[in-house]
């Protein structure tokens, strides 16, 4: 069973908006401390912010950004959920299930089939949001092009 809504822990807000994203602070978490990102390029890291639905997680106080969400989308039928990360000084306060539920929700009135996304070792973080092992893995392909 789902949780219908997460709130954010009191003292944190959440936006949507690209323009507010720490892009700096972003790309460091991500290349160096996330093992599906290690070594990312900014470059790189700055287009896919550019192309993606982004969701930043800030203190409400200072502002500071402590967590953040990325989603690849085309906002009909299909979504992928990724680059999901919790600043380490800051974990186990419930922000990283609060903010993967408020992706859901975002995206709850595009009518999307499906939302994906991939772990090596957070399962049970996205399964209380109702993410679920695919139940036929033999129909996914993928083209590995690095």
């Amino acid at each position: 069973m789902t949780d219908a809504h997460h709130t954010l822990p009191a003292g944190y807000e959440m936006s949507t908006d690209a323009a507010r994203l720490d892009a700096a602070r972003v790309h460091q978490w991500l290349s160096t401390d996330a093992y599906w990102a290690m070594g990312r390029t900014r470059e790189k890291q700055d287009r896919a912010i550019a192309g993606s639905l982004n969701f930043g997680v800030y203190e409400a106080a200072s502002g500071k950004q402590v967590a953040y969400a990325r989603v690849v989308t085309d906002h009909a039928t299909f979504a992928w959920l990724c680059d999901v990360y919790v600043d380490r000084t800051v974990r186990g306060k419930g922000l990283g299930s609060a903010l993967v539920a408020a992706v859901r929700d975002h995206l709850a009135p595009c009518g999307l089939r499906r939302i994906l996304l991939a772990t090596a070792d957070a399962h049970e973080v996205y399964e209380k949001i109702g993410f679920s092992a695919l139940e036929d893995p033999s129909k996914w392909m993928e083209l590995g092009l690095q």
